[in-house]
């Protein structure tokens, strides 16, 4: 009897249904997939096992499972049959448009499966909108798009949904003036239901089996959902039967921005320099208008001021005052009146703007209201915000998303699942589930197959001149090594401490290039020394590439708003914040950081740790966050 007809897709009684599962997944994994050159993993059979029962049970599971265990296979055995038994598919969120593709594009996990297994398999790709071209906004931009506009326009003519990946070429710069916004009044677009991405939207809405999304999109609908309903629309996703988190350490931060707003000041002042060129306006438009550009200027020059500098933060928290919390509140009520405006405006007729512009700048005047009126409001108890370095963004969202995920998510009854390599602190799960505010959980943790105890090496060396014994270290291997720092200053300060050295290799910086060139830099050149703040996860470099990696400095007292809130409710709740945040939060980065030097099973190296870590209060966190089974050398 072929592995296909024991599936258990047949059964509609429960208790049959998870008896099946589980002998089917065992099957697969025990006698089929051998047969096909795979081999056994008890680690991945393990996780597998534990994943059908949560599934089948609908709790939610934290599922940690190390690197090599094969935890995508893992779940995919259970996220298919379990969407043929409810009759609606399930939904397995990733961290990024690349592991999306991973998944279900082609040659991906999915299809492989599919293959092997001699099943079909309905699996489709839910992007973020961002990731489709907006039709009006193509109109809008063709003719300044310069010598790619015959390009993009024939590529317009021919796709069928607009997503990004057919056209990987275009830049970031040109790609964001013909994407999908969310200013954009799609309510009253003339392409309304029947733009490319109404029609990626119809694509992925009749899913059976699998709908792959990425976190942004899963939260975007998750917090939208009711709303949208009550308001007679069509849900972002359509109805699911269950939610499988990959790389499942990465969903608060996606969780909350869907759930907050950003106020940016670029578009802050496109939108005041498209009102200030108006033929005709009102004269209370145009008063509005250059009393709301003074105003603009003033609280984005006083956030700017009110920052807490960190070179080595994505995100640098604010330091509340009185004069921000005045320029917020002159600045929220001037949108105010620039809303009455428009709405007088559009009720007028007048063909100084159109319905559609109006509506698009509605939009944008209510988000950065709603961000400002919460910034101001009960002196921001309620709210975390912070200033985004990257383009100085002004972001503000709800501070408890424990009660909101439960409120929207949990509270479904359905199956939610969280897999990752990193979400306990040596099989306790307790800064994970306090983080998200779980209740019960079922959890399972594995190892790594590979032989970590032959592959790897770890040596704590204490020592009182880092710069001497990196420089010995880089030497002695040849390059080929990882410099993990905490901060971009660090950087900087190995960079000026090593002018006069001359190595037989490239050194790579961070704060000198794109990351995603300079990973790929790191890689084409064998022997070259990466150093950098931002490289403690999503690097993959197997083989000879890596065969070092040094930790420069423990990631301790983190500076970032998001863990600056924990680290208040921690208090607010009578717990040590240093134990129950910082120490549990910096083995979380240390353990992804030393999962970047084993990637498979024929990798070999040595983890360099430069920090004090023997007789310190962290000493255990460090321990615990070491690959497991790995020999372990202290040097003084």
């Amino acid at each position: 009897m072929s592995i296909k007809s024991k599936t258990p897709f047949d059964y509609k009684n429960k208790q049959e249904f998870q008896s099946k599962l589980v002998e089917w997944v065992g099957d697969v994994l025990y006698d089929y997939l051998p047969e096909h050159e795979y081999e056994v993993r008890d680690e991945q059979i393990f996780t597998a096992f534990q994943i059908a029962d949560a599934m089948c049970d609908k709790k939610v599971h934290l599922a940690e499972a190390g690197l090599g265990t094969g935890k995508t296979f893992a779940y995919l055995l259970s996220a298919i049959p379990y969407a043929r038994f409810t009759g609606k598919p399930v939904v397995i969120a990733c961290a990024t448009t690349a592991l999306q593709e991973q998944l279900a594009g082609e040659g991906g996990d999915i299809l492989a499966l599919s293959k092997l297994l001699e099943l079909e398999i309905d699996a489709r790709m839910a992007k973020d909108p961002n990731q489709y071209i907006c039709d009006v906004r193509v109109e809008e931009q063709i003719e300044k798009l310069g010598g790619l506009s015959h390009e993009i326009q024939a590529w317009v003519n021919t796709t069928t949904i607009g997503a990004r990946s057919e056209i990987p070429t275009i830049s970031d710069s040109e790609w964001k003036k013909i994407k999908w916004e969310e200013s954009m009044a799609c309510d009253i677009c003339s392409s309304r239901g029947f733009c490319k991405l109404v029609k990626a939207r119809e694509q992925y809405r009749v899913t059976k089996d699998l709908l792959i999304v990425d976190h942004e999109t899963f939260f975007h609908d998750l917090w939208t959902r009711q709303e949208r309903l009550d308001n007679g629309k069509s849900t972002i996703l359509p109805e699911y039967s269950a939610v499988i988190f990959d790389e499942g350490h990465k969903v608060l931060l996606p969780a909350m921005m869907q759930a907050g707003q950003q106020v940016n000041q670029e578009e802050m002042d496109t939108m005041i320099a498209e009102l200030e060129e108006l033929q005709g306006a009102r004269d209370s438009l145009v008063s509005i208008t250059d009393s709301l550009e003074s105003a603009a200027y003033t609280f984005f020059n006083v956030l700017q001021e009110s920052i807490i500098v960190d070179e080595s933060a994505e995100r640098v928290s604010i330091g509340r005052n009185d004069t921000l919390v005045k320029a917020a509140n002159t600045l929220r009520s001037l949108l105010d009146s620039l809303l009455l405006e428009l709405q007088i405006e559009q009720e007028l007729h007048t063909e100084s703007l159109s319905p559609h512009q109006i509506q698009g700048y509605e939009g944008q005047i209510e988000r950065t209201m709603w961000a400002l009126g919460q910034f101001v409001r009960d002196q921001g108890a309620n709210i975390v915000s912070w200033v985004d370095q990257k383009n100085d963004s002004f972001w503000v969202v709800p501070r408890s998303m424990g009660a909101m995920i439960h409120q929207h998510l949990f509270k479904q009854n359905i199956p939610v699942v969280f897999t990752s390599a990193t979400l306990s602190h040596k099989g306790d799960f307790s800064y994970f589930i306090r983080t998200f505010g779980l209740k019960g959980p079922s959890s399972s943790t594995i190892g790594s197959p590979f032989d970590l105890e032959n592959q790897v090496v770890v040596h704590l060396s204490e020592t009182t001149n880092k710069i001497e014994h990196l420089v010995a270290l880089l030497k002695e291997n040849g390059g080929r090594a990882l410099v993990l720092t905490s901060s971009l200053h660090e950087v900087r300060s190995i960079r000026k401490a090593l002018q006069g050295q001359h190595f037989p290799f490239e050194m790579i910086w961070e704060d000198q290039g794109d990351r995603g060139y300079l990973v790929r830099k790191f890689k084409e050149e064998e022997t070259s020394v990466l150093i950098g703040a931002h490289f403690w996860e999503g690097i993959d470099v197997p083989g000879d590439a890596l065969t070092l990696l040094v930790v420069w400095d423990l990631p301790l007292h983190i500076s970032d708003p998001l863990i600056e809130v924990q680290r208040k409710e921690a208090k607010e709740q009578g717990l040590d914040s240093i134990t129950t945040v910082d120490y549990p939060e910096m083995a979380l980065k240390l353990k992804q950081g030393c999962g970047r030097l084993i990637r498979t099973e024929d990798d070999k190296g040595a983890i360099v740790i430069l920090d004090p870590v023997i007789g310190t209060p962290w000493e255990s966190y460090v321990m615990g966050a070491l690959p497991q089974g790995a020999k372990v050398i202290t040097q003084k």
